[in-house]
């Protein structure tokens, strides 16, 4: 698999524009960091996998792998923008060609931000087959009432995917059939239906609560078929966790660095502290847990780009990633001792944006119920 050295090269120069302060500063006012998304845009990363025939560049996931894993190395947060990789995917696969034609060399070139992905709901969580926001078809448009939780960047998008039920659940049918995937335009939709709430988070990831009162959407804008939503989303899903995956990857790497550094660095009682084990090991022990989440990574990115389906690889790819950004987040802040709970060392900042991966975007304890039942065959839990 290619290494990418050139791209991951750039990517790191870019992200040394954006050092500790600029972070530091919009996360104390909870803003998005829109110099950023815009450079990382203009430089074509966020289009590396929309094909070239629409302006993107047409790389495989690996490319996006490599890009969001240095991101993340640098100290910067790629949370603002991932998003327009993978739900690029949905419009990619199953969207017309006219869909297609209109909206991807837009997305690509930054004039159009793709960036919300309506799914999860109050009362539903990650239980998508009873999500109740309903999208009923009137002539030429689709008229949407209900409500998202957890929209990420909603406020920063302009487009959203909206995964709807247009057939009401009926006894003996799959919970999963009757829902569709809309493309919506927030541009047009807010204040004609569509408004958009601001939740305020333990760290600086700009999620809202979107409310969708008779909201029209022009039939147009279904992705697909009707009916057949719930599908076209599970599609994108194995690129999320393996993105994602590398985005922790990255974390690790950049609480590693930080912490070895200061270990070497940082003298107590005449030595350098980590000259005692007790400071080496716990790093050490990330480090080893990084690397076995990195090939996890890989074998993921291997199967996806060899076309199969590996559900349960990018699963494990996602789980052991996040599990290695938060152990050595802990080793990092155990290192730097009252220092690492200090603002301008970023160390706090990184944990606790690192710590949403435990959860997004799906639980550790479902992906385990997952693999107990897909892959060891284990009776279903839920």
């Amino acid at each position: 698999m290619e290494a990418y050295t050139e791209i991951r090269e750039a990517v790191a120069k870019l992200c040394a524009g954006f050092p500790g302060p600029y972070w530091r500063a919009l996360d104390r006012e909870m803003a998005y960091p829109t110099e950023f998304v815009t450079a990382l845009t203009e430089s074509g990363y966020l289009s590396v996998l929309v094909p070239e025939e629409y302006g993107g560049s047409g790389l495989p996931l690996s490319a996006a792998a490599a890009i969001l894993e240095e991101v993340q190395r640098a100290g910067c947060n790629g949370g603002a923008c991932h998003a327009q990789m993978y739900t690029m995917g949905t419009l990619l696969r199953h969207g017309s060609e006219a869909q297609k034609a209109a909206y991807l060399p837009a997305i690509a070139e930054g004039r159009l931000r793709l960036q919300a992905f309506g799914v999860t709901e109050p009362s539903s969580g990650t239980d998508t087959g009873s999500l109740k926001t309903t999208a009923r078809r009137e002539g030429d448009h689709y008229v949407v009432n209900g409500q998202k939780i957890w929209t990420s960047r909603a406020e920063h998008s302009d487009l959203m995917l909206l995964l709807a039920r247009t057939t009401p659940r009926t006894e003996g049918t799959k919970r999963t059939d009757g829902l569709s995937v809309l493309l919506v335009d927030m541009r047009e939709a807010i204040g004609n239906g569509l408004t958009i709430r601001p939740i305020r988070t333990m760290m600086n990831h700009a999620t809202t609560e979107v409310f969708f009162d008779s909201l029209r959407v022009p039939a147009e804008n279904l992705i697909g078929e009707e009916g057949n939503g719930f599908r076209y989303i599970l599609s994108g899903m194995n690129a999320e966790r393996i993105l994602i995956a590398a985005e922790c990857v990255g974390d690790a790497k950049w609480f590693i660095d930080r912490a070895k550094t200061y270990a070497a660095d940082r003298s107590v009682f005449g030595r350098p502290i980590g000259a005692n084990q007790g400071v080496q090991f716990p790093i050490a022990k990330a480090y080893a847990n990084m690397r076995a989440a990195e090939l996890m990574v890989r074998e993921a990115l291997s199967l996806y780009e060899a076309g199969t389906n590996p559900g349960a690889e990018a699963n494990m790819a996602k789980m052991l990633a996040a599990d290695a950004s938060f152990e050595a987040a802990n080793a990092c802040i155990q290192t730097h001792g009252g220092f690492g709970f200090a603002e301008e060392y970023d160390i706090e900042r990184k944990f606790r944006e690192t710590r949403l991966y435990q959860v997004a975007p799906i639980s550790t304890n479902l992906i385990l119920a997952y693999l107990s039942e897909h892959v060891l065959g284990l009776p279903r839990s839920y």
